[in-house]
């Protein structure tokens, strides 16, 4: 079922859709899987609250939020998204290498043939055993779908496999996108990882009740513009709302980035492991030898968790064909492949430069994994994210492109 406006949809609006699919629910128990605050445009925070009000005097209602590899939210970030909503001591937390059980495995011969032979292993389909063993009459799935670096198309399955999958599975698909190439992937339905998850679905989450509720959205400053709300479990839902994340988040420009400025806003970019969004969005449109400017006044880290940010210091963005050799000489990295994808996905192949402008950060931590570094208030005066709009920009005798929120868009070359 589709719900569609070219403004975005009205509280109203919303309201009696989310009435029109679960107002006349028998579930007793249900556990709402919403994103967490790094994905503050989704929508999902004000679904997942009209959802609460909604149900919450007839149903019991649980709140996981599908964390994958990021850090627990905070008390602030769980007020703010969920308007209030839910407490954040009753927040589960989804520990994505504790609180997984096995459901099965991904053939290695299947991950070969869609991988065109890049990957030759089998994939182990695992997920928080509360979605198995919990004990939930239904379980309701929101996110928006945007493009992603790892799968193409962000949400749907990838929700339940990733962000409330274990190590494995997270690993296993984060390389699979780096050995295929995030530039194949980026903006598109049916990439190998896709495929991998189409799998696990159709074999392994048959007999699990789950609702998916898709989001596409926009934003305007601070407001998120819900411009379509896809829900079932259909996969035709997911590809109705991919075609129109596809119209709005695609972003085509007629000339390459010969300098581009990134703003990540710093109630949700907090590590460079999201930060990187910076660098994931606009490399297809930055030109060889451009320049990426990331002004990024909230990462205070590198990875979302001390291992991965441990990991992150020691082998820094060192590019893909240095972090595939790393990967065959430390077993520390081998363990760990989806920082090891992060790495590839991060570094630029020294094909543009990257300058992570930071405030909490030193200059010999940022330099330490091979970005440049220049203090933020010092590029701030000089790009100023409280001026600037998204867009081209004269200034000082330089062209550039600024971008106030890469997490909501791809850019590319209309030739590409």
């Amino acid at each position: 079922m589709y719900y569609r406006s070219e403004a975005g949809l009205t509280d109203d609006s919303l309201r009696q859709a989310l009435n029109e699919q679960l107002g006349q629910t028998e579930a007793k128990r249900i556990l709402i899987v919403p994103p967490d605050f790094t994905r503050m445009y989704s929508g999902a925070g004000k679904i997942t609250a009209f959802l609460i009000d909604l149900l919450g005097d007839r149903c019991e209602i649980d709140v996981m939020p599908a964390l994958g590899t990021h850090a627990p939210m905070s008390e602030e970030e769980c007020e703010t998204f969920f308007m209030g909503r839910v407490k954040h001591e009753d927040l589960i937390v989804h520990r994505w290498r504790d609180d997984v059980i096995k459901l099965g495995e991904v053939p290695a011969s299947f991950v070969s043939e869609v991988s065109e032979g890049l990957v030759n292993e089998k994939i182990d389909v695992e997920v928080n055993h509360r979605l198995i063993d919990g004990g939930y009459d239904l379980i309701v799935s929101v996110g928006q779908v945007v493009p992603h670096e790892v799968v193409g198309m962000a949400n749907y399955s990838k929700n339940i496999f990733v962000g409330c999958g274990g190590s494995s599975m997270i690993n296993s698909s984060h390389m699979l996108g780096a050995f295929y190439g995030l530039e194949r992937i980026m903006g598109r339905d049916f990439s190998p990882v896709r495929k991998v998850f189409d799998y696990a679905e159709e074999h392994f989450l048959k007999n699990v009740p789950i609702l998916y509720f898709l989001t596409t959205t926009t934003n305007t400053g601070d407001r998120t513009n819900i411009h379509g709300l896809y829900v079932g479990r259909e996969r035709s839902n997911f590809e109705a709302a991919v075609a129109d994340s596809q119209k709005r988040n695609l972003i085509t420009v007629d000339e390459p980035f010969r300098k581009v400025v990134v703003y990540l806003d710093p109630r949700e970019f907090k590590s460079t492991w999201l930060g990187n969004k910076a660098v994931y969005r606009t490399r297809i449109a930055i030109a060889d030898g451009g320049e990426l400017i990331v002004l990024a006044p909230g990462v205070v880290r590198f990875g979302e968790d001390a291992e991965n940010d441990r990991l992150i210091r020691k082998y820094g963005y060192a590019g893909r064909e240095k972090v595939l050799e790393l990967v065959k000489e430390h077993e520390d990295l081998a363990a760990n492949l989806s920082v090891a994808a992060h790495l590839i996905h991060g570094s630029s192949d020294g094909r543009f430069s990257i300058t992570y402008c930071t405030e909490h950060l030193t200059r010999e931590e940022v330099e330490g994994v091979n970005f440049k570094w220049r203090a933020y208030r010092e590029a701030a005066a000089e790009y100023d994210p409280a001026v600037l709009t998204d867009g081209w920009h004269e200034q000082n005798g330089e062209r550039f492109f600024y971008v106030s929120n890469p997490a909501l868009g791809l850019w590319k070359r209309r030739d590409d």
